[in-house]
């Protein structure tokens, strides 16, 4: 049975919430990562930063999508979730493009599982804490590998 600390990277990449975006980006390309995770000054992870996160600043500003009723606007996309597209548009640190939203998993955590949080949830990159501690992370390309 393959786990996670068996294919886990354990030398870690992180970035911090301040970092100016555009610097960001370029540790990602430099290092050839699809995500990195961001903590905080105590070393917690405070959340992750993907290549998606900064493609979206490539994206037109999306216009809310209203129809009139009775002389009445009825906006049909959600005020929070224009309002989030528009701060990860315009993002200048990390803080700001990040996922907080962060789905980890353990160390002992089967592969089976990483794979099916991967393809169901659409993720590259997952952080692996133990006992709330940032110990690894576990890519696409390490799941990959236990196939040769």
């Amino acid at each position: 049975m393959i786990t996670v600390k068996d294919i886990m990277t354990a030398d870690l990449i992180t970035l911090t919430p301040d970092l100016d975006i555009t610097r960001a980006a370029e540790i990602l390309l430099e290092n050839r990562i699809n995500g990195a995770p961001v903590v905080d000054d105590s070393g917690r992870l405070v959340g992750i930063l993907c290549q998606s996160d900064l493609i979206v600043q490539q994206k037109k500003l999306p216009l809310p999508t209203v129809f009139t009723f009775l002389d009445g606007l009825i906006q049909l996309s959600s005020r929070k979730q224009l309002e989030k597209q528009v701060r990860k548009i315009a993002a200048l640190t990390v803080a700001e493009a990040m996922t907080t939203d962060v789905i980890s998993v353990k160390p002992d955590t089967r592969l089976e599982t990483v794979a099916a949080l991967m393809v169901d949830n659409n993720f590259h990159t997952l952080p692996v804490l133990d006992e709330g501690r940032l110990v690894g992370i576990v890519g696409k390309e390490d799941v990959l590998r236990t196939l040769l």
